[in-house]
């Protein structure tokens, strides 16, 4: 297919484009990071739940969230394209992300709103926020230890809230080499003491069949004290 699109002399460069960014061609998997690190870099984004309704439902839990318990700080683990972001109602964000490119976009992107900032992960010195998230981030963490690192991190950045909206099921390695589902409510149990949770909100459009309009992931939230 893509030496196909090469040959199209008009919308060659449109095709490619948009193959790129949509359909993702197989590749080599040299792990987590530098999958992203490369998606990024050929011009890919965040994936279908960043965008269109899946987007939506998540702003609307977040901010409603934001607002009825008085979060002033939120930080997040895998902010990506930012696109998802520009839906946030956030009082003060620090988002960090294992690709530059999507770091840099982020930072054009937001550059006239004082309010957001960001980082490489490798340049995180320990910040917290009374609100740590992890959206869509957890099932694409394939190896173990890069898993264990990201869940101890998140908890130890949270003071106050940690939310996560992922599966959270342990699954076989499916053909999709960048995703490995994982039951991570387990890892919190033995491995975060004082950390509870607090509420399940299931997914107003859960996955039927297609990536676009519904997910395998739900948020969970959790605390250190009682939801109110």
């Amino acid at each position: 297919m893509k030496n196909l699109i090469k040959r199209i002399p008009v919308l060659g460069p449109v095709a490619q484009n948009v193959y790129r960014r949509w359909f993702h061609p197989p590749r080599q998997f040299h792990g987590s990071e530098e999958y992203w690190i490369e998606r990024y870099r050929e011009g890919g984004n965040s994936g279908a739940g960043s965008y269109n309704r899946l987007a939506e439902f998540k702003a609307e839990v977040l901010n409603d969230f934001v607002v009825r318990h008085g979060i002033g700080e939120v930080i997040e683990f895998g902010c990506g394209d930012g696109n998802q972001l520009t839906l946030a109602r956030y009082p003060s964000y620090l988002g960090l992300d294992v690709s530059p490119h999507a770091i840099e976009g982020c930072m054009r992107r937001f550059a006239s709103d004082p309010s957001k900032s960001f980082l490489l992960v490798h340049d995180y010195a320990g910040q917290t926020a009374q609100l740590a998230l992890s959206l869509d981030v957890i099932y694409h963490l394939i190896e173990d230890e890069v898993y264990h690192a990201y869940m101890n991190t998140l908890f130890g950045a949270g003071r106050d809230y940690v939310v996560i909206y992922s599966s959270d099921k342990d699954e076989v390695p499916s053909q999709t080499a960048h995703v490995r589902h994982r039951q991570f409510s387990r890892w919190v149990r033995a491995n975060a003491p004082g950390w509870r949770l607090l509420a399940h909100i299931p997914n107003r459009y859960p996955y039927a069949g297609d990536n676009d309009t519904g997910s395998l992931a739900d948020f969970y939230i959790y605390g250190k004290g009682r939801l109110t």
